[in-house]
């Protein structure tokens, strides 16, 4: 039989009708399937691949017992290493990471390895996983982490293993960070994949306190000296929205991404009046930028019941820094890419609310410092989108929250906190930090590795610290 040089398709809802749903949009591969496109895995004596996950799974050692069909085999080996598999195998850039250095990806498709991953933890979250408490030493060292977001739960999945016990403080309602409250329901199920992935780590003895807003209920020094912390690592991401600071970003229909997501999401707007969020969207709808976060709000804005969508991106698609996939799915549900336009204007009726965006139309000059055409204005080439809602999706930025209340802890002019990069060690001794916090807005998966990093980091500063 001869190898295939194309990945098995993952099937998926008919765009016409997921654009009027919130059900999953990809629904995953059979056993059939999976151990069919495991087979294509040519197990290479240097796989290349692992040098692009940043967990460091070992990827070719899992597709193998896929391959065999030891499934609970595959979970474990994944496990060893990545405490959120079926998280990991819906929203990883995968093709950016592992599936870029696959050898198959020289002469056709790489392996589907972020399909099979989320296979894996499916199958086994399908047939009902067993967790094994962890049993923690009488004298166990406490570490505290703040913020329950990607970086948060892995460095707590690992520091657990590690024998600490581990309590996450989370200042919302809901754990999960930007898996709750940012990635719709549609690309990650909440209370199937999310709240399973949580449950899991609960189940192994971390303890999560919502409602807990460190730098207002208390502080990080307050952690370490009065309740018992050894170690703290701040996990408190990225969620302070950019705007473009235009004309008319005031008026009524005018939502910062981070918004209009989060009451559609953790707030459970997308199932108003049965939740008591609720969440206004017009018949047209703008959303300006072009990363996955406006792909989200566009798509979640037509699943509301906008008619029209649009994405206002000031360059081309060759720049648009979205997945592929994503932007494949926006465009089969019908979203109106409008490219090289830039908004100069938001536009108001006589009662404050949105009537209109105008735009001015871009071409691409020399390219810029993040390696992309700069985009240049066309003088005179002003138009008006007709439009109720604008959705602001440019990025976003640190909550100054906890370095505000934290003497000692060192950040740079974006309000960023200086860490170590292998270890995420902080100016403040005994305090790490890792992921969007560090960084600024980036992935799941890197802000993972980050707080992998870190639990290794502050394992060794505690057994230094003990001994």
């Amino acid at each position: 039989m001869s190898l295939s040089l194309t990945k098995h398709a993952m099937p998926e809802q008919e765009p016409k009708v997921r654009a009027r749903n919130f059900d999953e949009v990809t629904l995953g591969y059979s056993k059939e399937t999976a151990m069919a496109e495991a087979e294509r895995c040519l197990n290479c004596k240097k796989p290349l691949c692992r040098q692009g996950c940043p967990v460091e799974i070992d990827i070719p050692a899992f597709i193998s017992h896929v391959k065999e069909g030891k499934f609970e085999e595959a979970l474990t080996e994944i496990k060893s290493v990545n405490s959120l598999p079926a998280v990991c195998g819906r929203v990883c850039p995968q093709e950016e990471q592992c599936e870029k250095h696959c050898i198959l990806a020289k002469r056709g498709e790489s392996v589907a390895i972020g399909r099979l991953e989320r296979f894996v933890a499916d199958y086994s979250m399908g047939q009902g996983e067993t967790i094994q408490p962890i049993e923690y030493a009488p004298d166990a060292q406490k570490v505290a982490i703040i913020g329950s977001g990607p970086a948060g739960l892995a460095a707590a999945g690992d520091l657990a293993k590690f024998g600490y016990q581990v309590t996450i403080f989370e200042a919302l309602h809901t754990a999960g960070g930007v898996l709750s409250y940012g990635i719709p329901e549609f690309r990650l199920p909440k209370d199937k994949i999310v709240k399973t992935e949580i449950d899991n780590l609960c189940k192994i003895g971390v303890k999560i306190e919502v409602n807990s807003v460190v730098g207002k209920l208390v502080t990080i020094d307050e952690l370490m000296e009065e309740e018992g912390f050894d170690s703290v690592f701040i996990a408190t991401g990225a969620g302070l929205p950019h705007f473009m600071r235009i004309p008319g970003e005031n008026l009524n229909g005018v939502y910062a991404a981070n918004e209009f997501l989060t009451r559609c999401n953790l707030m459970k707007a997308y199932k108003f009046p049965n939740h008591a969020t609720p969440l206004h969207v017009g018949k047209n709808v703008a959303v300006v930028g072009g990363g996955n976060v406006a792909m989200d709000a566009a798509r979640t804005a037509l699943r509301l019941g906008a008619e029209h969508v649009y994405i206002v991106y000031r360059r081309s698609e060759a720049e648009l820094p979205a997945r592929l996939e994503e932007v494949h799915h926006a465009k089969d549900e019908g979203i109106d890419f409008k490219l090289l336009n830039n908004p100069v204007a938001v536009v108001g009726d006589e009662q404050g609310w949105v009537k209109g965006l105008k735009c001015i139309q871009m071409e691409l000059g020399e390219p810029d410092a993040s390696g992309r055409r700069r985009p240049v204005a066309i003088e005179g080439s002003e138009f008006e989108l007709a439009v109720d809602t604008v959705v602001i999706a440019i990025g976003q930025g640190p909550n100054p929250l906890v370095q505000s209340t934290t003497p000692g802890l060192e950040t740079n002019k974006h309000g960023n906190i200086i860490a170590d990069e292998e270890t995420g060690a902080t100016s403040k001794p005994g305090v790490f930090a890792g992921g969007d916090i560090v960084t600024g807005a980036a992935t799941v998966i890197l802000a993972m590795g980050a707080g992998k990093k870190a639990a290794v980091a502050i394992d060794q500063y505690l057994k230094e610290k003990r001994a």
